[in-house]
């Protein structure tokens, strides 16, 4: 696993935790527990009434025990998201 994440370092990754959070930044860096930094980050919280609101974290941490999920994101298709008219069920928390 630390050798795919290492394509990943300086750029755009989404990581899905285990208590269900979406969270989109760059990455800056891991260690061999996959504990994550990211950069410019923010949360995307989703909702059935409102459109996904983005909540500003900037340099952030995760735990590499709470990650459920870790990918590339395009930035082209990303920044062509309309987040604001997006409704979605919030996710869930995985369970074991």
């Amino acid at each position: 696993m630390a050798s795919t994440l290492e394509s990943y370092v300086n750029h755009t990754v989404s990581v899905i935790t285990n208590d269900g959070r979406q969270i989109v930044g760059t990455l800056k860096g891991f260690d061999q527990t996959i504990n994550l930094i990211l950069d410019e980050s923010h949360e995307r919280v989703y909702s059935n009434t409102a459109g996904v609101e983005q909540v500003v974290l900037g340099l952030y941490i995760i735990r590499g025990d709470n990650i459920a999920v870790i990918g590339e994101v395009d930035d082209d298709v990303d920044t062509g998201l309309d987040l604001p008219n997006i409704r979605a069920e919030p996710l869930n928390a995985v369970v074991h």
